[in-house]
């Protein structure tokens, strides 16, 4: 296409030639120390334009002579600039290829190449992220004092103030994680800390704190990551679930008194206080340290709604309440009137109906439910043994040794 062109341009250049030039008839006389030269106007423009020509020539020969040794040297600083980054291109392809030792050498070598390339030496990042290959490399080969003389100067490149920083939260984070592979969760949560806001909102920030959390023991920061991660669609709904009901158990066993236990309940997520498996775990420890009453209170909402609950969630709820039915009132016999009669084909919800109105001593209602809870073999064992154990209690209350024995022994024999 371009040869047409040139060639339709060629055609016109010849007709408007032809055109101007064809009738001209001026002349142009030359006058030199007595000497008179006559030449066509045509001739002369041709001559003229030649001049110029070879006049840009002349001097565009005498520039790029004048400018060679400048240009020798952009073309040497390019050459290294070209080296320097094939080297870095040689890292990460060994780094990858998990060749950690040629990959360490690579990033050395990419690093000297800089150091010595003009156009390289302003570029922060560009040595940030070789440092951070030979820092990652000396991380594998487990060479710990070097990795962090390595992870140092790349933190304390110089930049300028208020320019982007991409290589420096990537710098972090590397820094984190690897503070996690040596089980260093201080270390871990102070690179973390350091990052800018935006960057600390990230998943891989929010998995990286979440893990520095646990190893650290803070369950309740741990919660708080896991419900952002959850909330990032970082999980699963079901991984994200059965995660949060862990860290709330780690967090609620972590507490040796009632008034922590209240702190700890009232910090949790509007969202782990809905949740009945939650609910039942805090209730259970509430029992622990001996607040049953407060155990009670935290699983009543349940228990006025429990047919909106699953059948799983009615079980741990059924058997929190199974823990915290000493000193229950007279105002729970209503909802557990309803309760059973709704669940009465389900064992969970017997056992602990039937334990509250033993302990409200409903002699008679309770024994049936109890009796019928301690023969269902769905039931957990710890549920049937304390049925059992509460039947020889009754027995006993009602002078029935024999039945008494036999409830016992029937406990005993429970796995």
């Amino acid at each position: 296409m371009r040869g047409i062109v040139w060639l339709i341009l060629l055609f016109t250049v010849a007709v408007v030639a032809a055109t101007v030039l064809g009738s001209n008839d001026g002349l142009v006389t030359l006058y030199w120390h007595g000497w008179r030269t006559d030449l066509s106007l045509n001739l002369f423009v041709i001559l003229l334009v030649g001049a110029c020509l070879l006049g840009v020539a002349a001097v565009q020969a005498f520039t790029a002579l004048v400018s060679l040794p400048q240009r020798a040297s952009e073309w040497r600083a390019l050459q290294k600039e070209r080296a320097a980054q094939a080297a870095f291109r040689d890292a990460l392809a060994e780094y990858f290829s998990a060749r950690y030792g040629r990959a360490r050498k690579a990033a050395q070598r990419a690093l000297l190449l800089q150091s010595e390339a003009p156009g390289l030496q302003a570029d922060v990042d560009f040595r940030l992220l070789a440092q951070l290959l030979a820092a990652g490399s000396l991380h594998r080969l487990q060479d710990r004092p070097q990795r962090d003389q390595a992870l140092a100067l790349a933190l304390k490149s110089p930049r300028k103030p208020g320019s982007p920083q991409p290589a420096d939260d990537a710098a972090r984070m590397l820094a984190a994680e690897w503070a996690l592979d040596d089980r260093d969760a201080p270390r871990a949560l102070e690179m973390l800390a350091a990052l800018p806001p935006g960057a600390a909102r990230r998943t891989q920030a929010l998995r990286l704190k979440l893990q520095a959390a646990r190893m650290g023991r803070q369950p309740l920061e741990a919660l708080h990551m896991a419900r952002l991660l959850a909330k990032h669609q970082a999980f699963s709904p079901v991984v994200a679930q059965s995660l949060l009901r862990s860290l709330a158990g780690e967090a609620l066993e972590g507490v040796h008194d009632v008034q922590q236990l209240r702190r700890l309940w009232s910090q949790f997520d509007p969202a782990d206080r809905r949740d009945a498996h939650v609910t039942a775990r805090a209730a259970q420890r509430a029992v622990q340290l001996q607040a049953h009453e407060e155990a009670r209170q935290w699983l009543r909402p349940f228990w006025d709604r429990l047919a909106e609950l699953s059948r799983d969630e009615r079980e741990v709820v059924a058997a929190a309440l199974i823990d915290a039915t000493p000193g229950i009132g007279p105002d729970w016999l209503p909802r557990l009137e309803t309760a059973v009669q709704a669940f009465s084909h389900e064992p969970a919800v017997v056992a602990a109906v039937g334990q509250a109105f033993a302990e409200r001593q409903l002699w008679g209602k309770a024994r049936r439910l109890l009796e019928q809870a301690a023969a269902a073999p769905g039931l957990p064992g710890r549920t049937r043994r304390a049925a059992w154990r509460q039947l020889a209690a009754l027995a006993r209350q009602e002078g029935q040794e024999q039945r008494a024995w036999e409830c016992d022994h029937e406990a005993a024999g429970i796995d």
